[in-house]
Formats: structure tokens, sequence, C-alpha cells
């Protein structure tokens, strides 16, 4: 899946924080991957669960610098 990468926005559309949007910061394996956000817990996501968008972010810093880049888009 070519749009799973390090940087890409997506919204989760499963578990209590469906509905948000959420940086990928990792890729775990071929089913997880590592994710962050402004409403989002830094933790480990199904792929399954996630819808990604067509905005992609710098992921190089720190988590409140990704969170504020979301909080901008």
């Amino acid at each position: 899946m070519a749009s799973i990468e390090v940087g890409r926005v997506c919204v989760k559309t499963a578990g209590r924080e469906a509905g948000e949007k959420c940086a990928i910061v990792e890729i775990i394996d071929e089913n997880y991957v590592e994710v962050i956000g402004e409403a989002v817990k830094n933790r480990r996501c199904n792929i399954a669960h996630l819808e990604p968008t067509a905005d992609s972010i710098d992921v190089s810093g720190d988590a409140d610098s990704i969170k504020a880049a979301l909080a901008d888009l």
C-alpha cells in the first residue's frame, strides 16, 4: 500500500479516537504503524483502522512540533 508512509496524515476510523487526525511516525510491520496526533495517543495502530489523506507532514521533530503541524491542517 503506497499511501502508508512516514509523515502521511490519516484519519482514525475505529476506536475511541475515531474521526481524529494523526500522522504516521514509524512503520512497524505490514499490519501496524505508530501514530501520533493532537487528540490521538502516541501508540501503534492497525493500518485497517486508518484512512490516509492526501496531506503529508515532516515528522523529524519532537512530538509537540508534530502536533502543532497537525493543528495547522
